[in-house]
């Protein structure tokens, strides 16, 4: 079908057959399609929608539009999805844990953008940690890590790096249908046997409300499934940080304790469980959620997860020490203090994308996708929802490079914690929304 009349059909509600949308996710690739063509697609699909048949087939042929990995490994080959929020190191806990268990982890992942930080940046704060590799070395980090997490090639969905462009300058980055494309057609391409979505909602959250992250769970959840792609989702509390620590190199270190066993009742080993629970449940590798979560715990506290974390770090690169001392590797920002709290009583309420937005402005996130990042830079010791507090305690501690850099972002922390005579009513870290 010819683009226009494609575009044109769309423009007047009529539903698309596969082969159409396989042939324009073709030609966002190979240039046949303009970018005058790619904007009035993206319109046409924001304004008018796309049926799950529509969906699938997009995502089917913008997964297609470049190369897509084939496995021959000795076990599943599983990996995890997250829509973004602060604090949010999971990937670097479960990815490991997973691996500890038998499974196959090739996770291709992204940088961070806007509040929310990036999986890619995170490990590159470890020195010599190597996120840009070749298909072979991708593979040999897989079979002799368990789990290697990677950037995306350029030969990896290549229309959905065009689409993702065209959208972004046109005011049509918030469909529902073109989301899931873009999130599934790269993770589709990984050769994956099975996937958990983390769909996360609240303040520190791309979606704010939980009508909202279900809808777009239960989208990814039912393309994924429908293209071939055992999958569940999950919807997660980003109403505070998944873990204390905001900033490159503080997330990896949090994310290291944890691996090694601490803090065990924390939210990070909380979430990662919830997740890999659902995960191995959803692939057969576990009866429920309840067994999985419980296996996977396991290994955080039996050193598994640590040492196949340890493997994955020497395999792309990595110290292969690091895991046994992780701050003599990693940076430390010149400037650290604390930030004292303003009243005396229980933490009430936090605002997430407030704190994300402070990482950026200390240099630990971008703005724009040419900006460099500092991975010492960020936030430790945060406290969580409901932590009582004295005037003058500590509400984190603010790592900077300069001191008037931590000066310019005091008021804003301020201003994020929100502080009551009561404690509000705990939140649960989440559930399984789709998909088991």
């Amino acid at each position: 079908m010819e683009p226009a009349r494609l575009i044109a059909g769309l423009r007047r509600g009529q539903e698309p057959d596969g082969a159409a949308l396989a042939t324009f996710a073709a030609g966002l690739a190979d240039g046949s399609v303009s970018d005058a063509q790619a904007g009035a697609f993206a319109m046409a699909v924001c304004l008018r929608g796309l049926s799950e048949a529509g969906r699938t087939a997009l995502t089917e042929g913008m997964r297609d539009s470049g190369r897509t990995l084939r496995w021959d490994l000795p076990g599943p080959v599983l990996d995890k999805h997250s829509t973004g929020g602060v604090g949010d190191c999971v990937s670097l806990v479960l990815a490991p844990a997973l691996a500890a268990l038998g499974v196959y982890v090739p996770m291709i992942s992204g940088r961070g953008l806007g509040h929310t930080g990036g999986t890619l940046d995170k490990l590159e704060a470890i020195p010599g940690f190597r996120t840009a590799l070749c298909e072979a070395e991708f593979d040999r980090a897989v079979r002799e890590a368990g789990a290697a997490i990677v950037g995306a090639s350029a030969d990896i969905a290549p229309a959905d790096r065009r689409l993702y462009a065209v959208r972004d300058v046109t005011g049509t980055v918030e469909s529902i249908d073109l989301i899931t494309a873009s999130i599934l057609s790269k993770k589709l391409a990984a050769g994956l046997e099975g996937l958990v979505l983390d769909v996360k909602v609240g303040s520190g959250a791309f979606m704010k409300t939980e009508e909202a992250a279900t809808e777009l769970a239960e989208a990814l959840a039912e393309t994924a499934n429908a293209a071939g792609c055992p999958t569940v989702a999950c919807l997660t509390d980003m109403n505070e940080p998944a873990a204390p620590a905001l900033g490159n190199a503080l997330e990896v270190l949090e994310a290291v304790h944890v691996l090694k066993g601490g803090a065990p009742e924390g939210r990070l080993a909380g979430l990662s469980a919830l997740l890999g629970g659902a995960l191995l449940a959803r692939t057969g590798q576990a009866e429920d959620a309840g067994q999985g979560a419980d296996r996977l715990r396991a290994t955080l506290a039996d050193g598994r997860a640590a040492d196949a974390f340890q493997k994955m770090v020497y395999a792309q690169g990595g110290p292969i020490g690091f895991v046994e001392t992780p701050a003599r590797f990693l940076p430390e920002a010149p400037v650290i203090r604390e930030l004292a709290a303003p009243a005396t009583g229980h933490i009430a309420a936090i605002d997430g994308e407030a704190l994300g937005h402070v990482v950026v402005r200390l240099g630990g996130g971008r703005r724009v996708e040419t900006d460099s990042v500092d991975p010492a830079v960020g936030l430790s010791d945060v406290l969580g929802l409901g932590a009582e507090v004295a005037r003058g305690q500590p509400l984190l501690r603010l790592h900077a490079a300069r001191i008037e850099d931590a000066d310019a972002v005091e008021a804003a922390l301020t201003q994020a914690f929100s502080i009551a005579d009561h404690a509000p009513t705990p939140r649960s870290l989440g559930r399984i929304a789709t998909g088991l």
